[in-house]
């Protein structure tokens, strides 16, 4: 993914591009990997959104978790309606990539969850993850509702000792409560198994949650 923001900063409101009232993604199709809807949340499941660069790659390290039921790729965070991954990638929606996980909870905990997030990328690097600049891949957590943001919050403390520790700076993950998921385009849901040589960058530092 090769998205280059021309606004290495958060753009505001009235800067923001309008977007659209139609759906990006229509028709809603269907999980290649996992053959659910995208849209589904079957009973009983959990959901999570969480942003930490480039959403090809981070799609797939989750839906090969056993327990999460679905997942999707899209945009949240920002404010441009239905945004394009082009309008995305200049910066001027304020979204952050992000990949919508559906879980079983009783399989696999959003706690568990939360560790896979942390471990999976530098949680340090802004409006980054590598060579992939813009504030369109920096690193936020969506909870939706005071159970999540608890966990989410206690999480990046836990972890800053961490990465403290391993001698990095100051995470700069922003924890906010989730508000619109807008689906990314069809050619982006699963890229990585329409894709399987596709462009899969790793940004994980090495620390651990909890070093054994």
């Amino acid at each position: 993914m090769f998205g280059f923001s021309r606004y290495p900063q958060m753009v505001t409101a009235d800067q923001a591009l309008p977007g659209r009232e139609t759906p990006i993604l229509n028709p809603i199709p269907v999980h290649e990997v996992l053959g659910l809807r995208l849209d589904a949340e079957p009973e009983g499941s959990s959901v999570g959104y969480f942003a930490l660069g480039c959403y090809w790659g981070e799609e797939k390290r989750f839906w090969q978790v056993p327990g999460v039921l679905n997942t999707a790729v899209g945009f949240m965070g920002g404010f441009t309606r239905n945004p394009t991954y082009t309008e995305c990638c200049t910066g001027l929606t304020g979204h952050t990539e992000t990949v919508k996980v559906v879980f079983d909870p009783l399989r696999v905990s959003y706690a568990e969850l939360l560790t896979i997030f942390w471990e999976a990328h530098d949680p340090t690097q802004g409006f980054r993850q590598g060579n992939d600049v813009g504030t369109q891949y920096r690193s936020a957590l969506f909870p939706l509702d005071e159970q999540q943001m608890t966990e989410a919050r206690a999480s990046r403390r836990n972890f800053q000792a961490r990465m403290s520790e391993a001698g990095y700076g100051e995470i700069t993950t922003q924890i906010t409560p989730a508000e619109q998921f807008w689906f990314a385009e069809a050619e982006h849901q699963q890229y990585l198994f329409k894709n399987p040589h596709g462009y899969c960058p790793v940004h994980a530092t090495g620390v651990r949650c909890n070093p054994s």
